[in-house]
């Protein structure tokens, strides 16, 4: 399995158990590993964290975020 999903899914079940530099760093590295779905977690975090930025915006990253990883388990479980 891949482990900048494994963090995603875990950042997902429970956004407090990640931090933002946790999900900052994995971005960094899942952007030379092709995961999608880390970049989006990470825009996610910084979202929810952003007192300015409104709660649709995390809203619509997290659910992006989740379809990325739902895919990527489907796509997994082909191979």
């Amino acid at each position: 399995m891949n482990k900048h999903i494994e963090l995603v899914k875990k950042w997902l079940d429970d956004p407090e158990s990640v931090t933002t530099e946790e999900l900052e760093a994995n971005a960094d590295a899942a952007y030379a590993a092709a995961a999608p779905a880390a970049a989006w977690a990470y825009a996610a975090a910084c979202a929810a964290a952003d007192a300015s930025a409104d709660a649709a915006n995390a809203a619509a990253y997290a659910k992006y975020t989740a379809n990325c990883v739902k895919r990527y388990d489907e796509l997994y479980e082909m191979v």
